[in-house]
């Protein structure tokens, strides 16, 4: 699936993923290819990547996060470094 970290600076991340954890806002929940969709808003926490080369994790201050068609779209307020 493909997968976009969007600040109102800048693009964070952006490419492929086999599953990715999110810092929902009732609880840490993770997609995986084939995801049902979804919008949910984010608190402040990890967001872990799992790539073919191997994890990446990313601090986001809260966001929202859409899952469509393959398709993962964050908007993130912030990420802490």
């Amino acid at each position: 699936m493909t997968v976009d970290i969007i600040t109102p600076d800048r693009k964070v991340f952006s490419g492929e993923a086999s599953a990715v954890t999110f810092p929902g806002s009732e609880g840490q929940f993770q997609v995986l290819n084939d995801h049902a969709p979804l919008v949910s808003t984010l608190d402040r926490g990890p967001i872990v990547v799992q790539t073919a080369s191997g994890q990446q994790t990313f601090t986001v201050d809260g966001g929202v996060v859409e899952v469509l068609q393959n398709k993962v779209l964050v908007l993130a307020e912030a990420v802490v470094v």
